[in-house]
């Protein structure tokens, strides 16, 4: 079974925007939502997701750093279903306006209209732990 390289999982990443991130509720409960890399896709096992300093999920991310990250690429033209990718990594939170600098996009300023001086802004790093795929026929474990 052909496994893919961690560079070879970045190139099909980068055609992906969207991201579920899962994280685990105070009740136990597991809360999913849609999240854009931003273009943010020099994909080296981190993916960076910035949000507001009181949403729940920073909430959930205090309380258990353990988060899901899944995503769906492209249907290819010929009908080869997309590739599914399934993350299980650590996340951590920043709130040092450097890094908010280094993976700031302008499209951004549509939900933080100060940029990286937003009042509130917080930094999502998640560390993959794990990472599995599934592209056609093909499936795997890609090793961070």
């Amino acid at each position: 079974m052909p496994t893919l390289t961690l560079q070879e999982l970045a190139k099909k990443v980068a055609d992906i925007d969207f991201t579920m991130l899962s994280t685990r509720t105070q009740g136990g409960q597991i809360a999913a939502r849609p999240m854009s890399n931003n273009g943010d896709v020099e994909y080296d096992g981190d993916s960076w997701f910035f949000t507001w300093q009181d949403s729940r999920m920073v909430k959930d991310i205090e309380r258990d750093p353990q988060v899901g990250l899944t995503l769906q690429g492209k249907a290819s033209l010929l009908g080869k279903p997309p590739i599914f990718i399934s993350i299980e990594a650590t996340a951590e939170l920043i709130r040092d306006k450097t890094f908010f600098q280094q993976h700031w996009n302008p499209d951004l300023e549509r939900w933080f209209d100060k940029g990286v001086d937003t009042p509130g802004l917080v930094l999502i790093k998640a560390h993959a732990d794990r990472i599995k795929y599934w592209d056609g026929e093909e499936e795997g474990e890609v090793k961070v």
